[in-house]
């Protein structure tokens, strides 16, 4: 049996982190209570399960949209974020991302090295700056940010649908995570990182978890480059996937904007209201205009509607009046509908249009932060201005950061391990030649079958 390299690699990494944690003490999860609050602490357990939710619904949301025959490949990709960016995250991620700062930029890696430190009590940085929520413990804010953390390499997953090499991918997604997720957490949602000195507001992930994703998606989209018309042809395998995919993400963006309150108050109550406001005014117009434009009312329109509007309030949610999101949402909508129409009709193959809906959305959710907040521009003063101004600061560093250090990835990767599958195994789709398994509605051509069947002797002789 010939095992290859990059598996033994991954089992190696796996087997060190392991063996690490046999060395790692116990966090203490005893604390003064006192200023542990109940309710506040069963809002973000309750939120953390629904950010959670949140990635097998993208499962859904993606596998629906794809042909039947890499149905399942599609969905794994979500799914195995999970498992994946949860170990990372346990190991160095959260202290890269909220571990004491260094230049505003990313966290000391042993600061919650393997989680020391990361128990029942709240932390105070050296700066004398609290990290998390002052009523909830460090632990759960961890765990809570920890799904943000998975759910974002996943979204870049629709952009290189149907011809990624899925061990390939698992590579990028360390990459991504390390490289560019864990800096931009930092400097948005460390108390001292950089954008959050500059008044750059994002409150539960505009910048960290959409612009990035999407720009990532438009680089990967471009390095893979187009789909074989074939595969590109393909009919949607399940659209009723894709509505119960976008039902169960609109459920869990509640925990997602809300839950970023880190209180059960107010200021939740405001972005649970912003939440389901910005994905019904997007559904709906998404629709309206797909039928201005000569289109018949869709079901995957009105999926993909309801996920813009919540990309779109995301950054502003627990800022904006009711108000105010039904206009961000409506306008966020027309232009990533239009984004969509132009990438059809470019040379980019962004299979799933992560870029056009989730880029495109955040970034100009972003903006709309800017000048909607009372500190930005609709304020009518030179500081509000200013703060208009480093919002779009923030959006051009994250924009050209992201797209430069994603296509280094991309290359860097597939330099040990091609990238993308061989015209084979995308003709034959790639549940069976990455994973062995079918979806049931598949139908594999016989020809097929036989040239990727000459295709693996001719390889593995």
């Amino acid at each position: 049996m010939h095992i290859k390299k990059k598996w033994i690699l991954l089992m190696l990494g796996m087997a060190f982190i392991a063996i690490s944690g046999l060395f790692v003490s116990e966090p203490s999860f005893t604390c003064d209570f006192s200023k542990i609050n109940g309710a506040d602490v069963s809002w973000l357990i309750t939120s953390t399960i629904f950010v959670l939710m949140m990635t097998p619904g993208l499962s859904f949301f993606y596998g629906g949209m794809v042909g039947a025959r890499n149905v399942i490949s599609t969905m794994l990709q979500s799914f195995i974020a999970m498992g994946i960016i949860t170990v990372l995250w346990v190991a160095f991620g959260f202290s890269l991302c909220f571990g004491d700062d260094i230049g505003g930029i990313l966290g000391n890696p042993n600061t919650f090295l393997m989680f020391q430190n990361v128990g029942a009590d709240t932390y105070i940085t050296p700066t004398g700056k609290l990290v998390g929520g002052a009523t909830i413990p460090l632990a759960l804010y961890a765990l809570f940010q920890m799904k943000f953390a998975i759910i974002t390499p996943s979204l870049i997953t629709g952009s290189f649908a149907e011809r990624v090499r899925f061990s390939a991918y698992l590579f990028f997604m360390m990459f991504f995570f390390v490289v560019i997720y864990c800096p931009l957490a930092h400097m948005t949602w460390h108390p001292d990182g950089l954008f959050l000195k500059w008044g750059v507001v994002d409150f539960a992930g505009g910048i960290v978890v959409h612009a990035s994703s999407g720009v990532a998606a438009l680089a990967g989209a471009i390095f893979l480059g187009r789909r074989k018309t074939q595969t590109k042809n393909e009919e949607p395998a399940n659209i009723p996937f894709v509505l119960l995919g976008a039902a169960m993400l609109w459920l869990g963006w509640f925990g997602f904007n809300a839950g970023s309150s880190l209180h059960a108050d107010g200021v939740a109550v405001k972005a649970f209201l912003n939440t389901t406001t910005a994905s019904a005014t997007a559904m709906m117009t998404w629709i309206f205009f797909d039928c201005l434009r000569g289109r018949k009312p869709s079901a995957m329109g009105a999926a993909v509607g309801c996920v813009v509007g919540l990309v779109a309030c995301t950054p502003s949610a627990g800022y904006v009046t009711v108000g105010q999101t039904i206009f961000i949402a409506f306008i966020i909508t027309m232009i990533c509908n239009i984004a969509v129409y132009w990438r059809s009709q470019s040379r980019i193959d962004d299979a799933l249009d992560v870029f056009p809906t989730h880029g495109t959305g955040g970034i100009v959710g972003t903006v709309m932060t800017g000048i909607f907040i009372q500190e930005g521009l609709i304020a009518g003063t030179w500081d509000g201005f200013v703060v208009f101004l480093y919002h779009l600061l923030a959006i051009a560093i994250v924009f050209v950061y992201t797209f430069i250090m994603s296509y280094f990835g991309y290359w860097l990767v597939d330099k040990f391990v091609p990238m993308r599958v061989s015209i084979e195994s995308e003709r034959v789709g790639l549940d069976l030649s990455q994973h062995d398994e079918h979806y049931g509605l598949a139908h594999f051509g016989e020809r097929e079958l036989a040239e990727y069947e000459r295709h693996i002797k001719d390889k593995n002789g």
